[in-house]
């Protein structure tokens, strides 16, 4: 989940791939019986285009009583966004939001200049048996002129997502503009964020109408220029190619890409920022704790515990 310290996974170059820049390769970390891939931010690649963080969550299958709880936490400088394929999450935040995260809906938490919220499985949830969680979680770091925006959350049900299908495949856009379509979250950057899910032997084009473009397998199998790739690994393709992506078997993905930043962006446990002094002065006020009149408030809600700073 958001809130975890960075996993540096092992991120080999893929230059002798035509098409392909960067290969990565998350590392798997199981946190108490739920597993979690991070491919960005990676050795090789910080981010793709606005994205600067990437995790699969799960799949995972919790016991009677169990599920999961991520304390209320800050960020700064990014918008989140949260897209389940199976499971729910209940996301409370500072503003007051209480919003259970259902499949294929869009959640979009904007930081701007500080927000906290909290991750759980709801109680309903929690109660039944085998319940389950399998998604995506990414920052997208916020531009310069917009880091310091007021924080907000956005909730956009399934129905309200373009949806393209066509011979073989079907695309359900989660943010920006992809084939011609927009979604209807706004965003502040030029983005694509996507998830497809392939039959066997379906083609899908990715053309280079955006500066920066990768690709994540979630499951299945899949061919590029003659090179075959399978579940968690994400390709970062070099600009200005036309790419067509061939499933081997059934297969789904996540695209995502857009443009990309003046400079890199500086990064620490939550925080996304422009500036080293933006980073220590997000850090210092969640040191000093002040939720009635600082800088972080917690959740109207969930205000009986939260994570604290970690030392370093």
């Amino acid at each position: 989940m958001s809130w975890n310290p960075c996993i540096e996974p092992h991120c080999p170059n893929a230059e002798e791939m035509s098409q392909i820049e960067t290969l990565i390769v998350p590392r798997a970390r199981d946190l108490g019986g739920f597993e979690v891939r991070r491919a960005l931010p990676s050795v090789e690649r910080q981010m793709v285009g606005p994205f600067i963080f990437f995790d699969q969550m799960g799949p995972a299958e919790f016991l009677t009583d169990q599920g999961i709880d991520v304390r209320p936490h800050p960020h700064i400088g990014l918008a989140t966004v949260t897209y389940l394929f199976d499971g729910e999450i209940y996301h409370r935040d500072s503003l007051g939001t209480q919003q259970l995260i259902h499949p294929g809906e869009v959640n979009w938490m904007i930081a701007g200049k500080g927000i906290t919220h909290s991750e759980r499985t709801a109680p309903e949830v929690r109660a039944s048996p085998n319940s389950k969680l399998f998604g995506i979680q990414t920052w997208v770091a916020l531009p310069e002129d917009s880091e310091e925006v007021d924080p907000g959350f956005e909730h956009v049900k399934t129905e309200a997502l373009p949806y393209l299908e066509d011979e073989g495949k079907k695309v359900r856009l989660i943010l920006g503009n992809l084939y011609g379509h927009s979604a209807p979250v706004k965003t502040f950057s030029e983005m694509f964020y996507a998830d497809a899910v392939l039959e066997a032997g379906a083609h899908l084009p990715l053309d280079p109408e955006h500066e920066d473009r990768g690709v994540y397998v979630v499951s299945g199998e899949i061919n590029i220029a003659g090179d075959t790739f399978t579940a968690g690994q994400m390709m970062v393709f070099r600009p200005g190619d036309s790419i067509s992506i061939k499933a081997v078997q059934p297969s789904r993905l996540i695209l995502l890409g857009g443009e990309t930043f003046n400079g890199p962006r500086y990064i620490w446990w939550n925080f996304v920022a422009s500036s080293q002094e933006k980073i220590d002065a997000a850090k210092e006020a969640w040191r000093e704790g002040d939720w009635q009149s600082g800088r972080f408030q917690l959740p109207p809600d969930d205000q009986d515990e939260f994570i604290p700073l970690p030392d370093k």
